[in-house]
């Protein structure tokens, strides 16, 4: 595979480090702001939360997910007790007096770092610093996972465990990246990049056991690495241009993925992360002994399979094809009140919408200019990718294309299995699909930038600039700020975005 010359600018390390940490306290900033705002349980919190405390008070109890993250909750309540801020803030939702921060605060500091691993894997895939900035840049402007962040809830975890899975494994790749490599013979490369490599493929597999242990939906992202090696094999195979730098001192990725050993790749995708999960499991067994592993397995997927979450249960359950436009995000949290500089209090109910009364709202979607963006980007990936894949038949060569397979493979893994489920399901199912529909556009935004195109390059930064006009204007539904009911519904754009916000005020 050949890169275009004009396809190759990287910034300095210094800029590229100082854009990581810029955009590393933005996301820090705007997840801890008003964390305590709600001194109740937002959404799913009711679960999550509560189980994370019944670890604390040794509580027995059966949870229909793994346990991963209600132990980090867990540690996140035990650390957040003792933590100087948010004291003034308290309830017993939980079981216990708690600091609402308590069960938050590990959840906003985990969330702060997916832009900065999203970029991570942007720089993996292509080593190219424009492409992870503006990858980490994107991701810091979704909404979605600033709101998945700021509470008590697991699907931030799932995400986080399988980004860094897969960039471990890319890293494992990396290290293979010297001029031992001629022979294609791993044994034959130095006794410090085979033992990093084996490193990083065990850390690939623990990540990707993690993913698993907070949903096994998180098993998705396994899917993904076996789909990356695969198309790796298939570009040394049938590439006739990668064929022609066998010979190269510099490998490329798909060479330097497939010369990787059976051993670490079987212990990265299948022995480590089954261990792990089994692991993960032991202190929950401990607390929870009268259901055994097997058992548990058992409950879990009868659970998932039964009535209680098959059909539309909610007025915000949602299919595949919606999550593309976001269709149907979730209300999370819906409450009328008079004060706008006070926390909701705790179970405060609903009052009239009276002149001067605020809403507050905390609605689960993306940055609808950035959602919207990505979706074309990452179709445009796959019509290129046909035609690229129309050239390779023809014996021209697959060109750089291995990035945007791999983007396609991870978008696919984590997507396709919802299109046959009968369970209800919701837009934060999408997250794992959603990072790579934003590389996608960062991708594209890279490439334009390389052109070095007047008109490409304007229409490049009035996209980013969209981005940032969308984030700040939806910001009040992400964070929960006080709207009045004008400044509410010139944010609702669609009448199926207040079908969730409209049941939660009838309760």
């Amino acid at each position: 595979m050949t890169t275009s010359p004009n396809f190759t600018p990287k910034l300095r390390s210094s800029y590229f480090y100082l854009w990581m940490i810029g955009i590393f306290v933005f996301s820090l900033a705007i997840r801890f702001w008003g964390l305590e705002r709600f001194n109740t349980f937002v959404f799913d919190e009711i679960y999550y939360a509560k189980f994370a405390n019944n670890y604390l008070t040794k509580t027995p109890f059966f949870n229909a997910h793994p346990p991963l993250s209600q132990y980090l909750i867990a540690i996140g309540i035990a650390i957040g007790e003792k933590l100087p801020f948010g004291s003034g803030v308290v309830n017993d939702l939980t079981g216990s007096v708690l600091k609402s921060c308590s069960y938050r605060w590990l959840n906003a500091l985990t969330g702060s770092f997916v832009p900065l691993v999203v970029a991570g894997l942007a720089w993996q895939l292509t080593q190219r610093s424009r492409f992870a900035i503006l990858a980490g840049v994107l991701s810091a402007l979704d909404g979605l996972f600033l709101v998945e962040s700021r509470y008590a809830l697991n699907n931030i975890y799932l995400v986080l465990f399988g980004l860094l899975g897969q960039v471990c494994f890319l890293i494992a790749a990396r290290q293979l990246n010297n001029s031992e490599l001629n022979n294609n013979k791993f044994w034959k490369t130095s006794l410090t990049h085979r033992s990093r490599s084996w490193l990083w493929m065990i850390l690939s597999g623990f990540f990707l056991g993690c993913s698993a242990s907070i949903k096994w939906n998180g098993l998705w992202f396994l899917i993904t690495i076996v789909g990356i090696y695969i198309l790796a094999w298939a570009f040394r195979w049938f590439d006739p241009i990668s064929k022609d730098n066998e010979s190269n001192d510099a490998p490329t990725l798909p060479r330097q993925i497939t010369n990787i050993p059976a051993i670490p790749i079987i212990l990265g995708i299948a022995i480590v992360p089954a261990l792990t999960y089994y692991v993960l499991w032991i202190p929950h067994i401990a607390q929870n002994p009268d259901l055994q592993f097997w058992i548990l397995q058992q409950k879990i997927y009868l659970y998932h399979k039964g009535s209680s979450v098959i059909g539309n249960v909610h007025p915000y359950c949602s299919t595949w094809q919606t999550w593309l436009t976001m269709l149907v995000p979730v209300a999370y949290f819906y409450k009328l009140g008079i004060n706008p500089t006070e926390p909701i209090a705790l179970n405060a109910p609903n009052t009239p919408l009276l002149p001067g009364a605020s809403i507050y709202a905390v609605h689960a979607m993306g940055n609808p200019f950035l959602w919207w963006m990505s979706t074309v980007a990452i179709v445009a990936v796959g019509i290129t990718l046909l035609f690229r894949f129309w050239n390779g038949l023809l014996g021209r060569g697959f060109r750089d294309s291995f990035v945007l397979g791999t983007m396609m493979i991870s978008y696919g893994a984590n997507l396709i299995p919802w299109m046959g489920i009968s369970r209800c399901a919701f837009i934060y199912h999408y997250m794992g699909s959603s990072v790579f529909a934003t590389l996608a556009l960062a991708w594209w935004g890279d490439r334009a930038l390389s052109q070095e195109n007047p008109p490409l390059t304007r229409v490049v930064w009035i996209a980013i600039g969209l981005c940032v006009v969308g984030f700040i204007f939806w910001m009040p539904v992400f964070l929960g700020l006080p709207l009045d009911e004008t400044g509410y519904r010139l944010r609702m754009w669609f009448p199926s975005w207040i079908e969730g916000a409209s049941a939660l005020k009838r309760k």
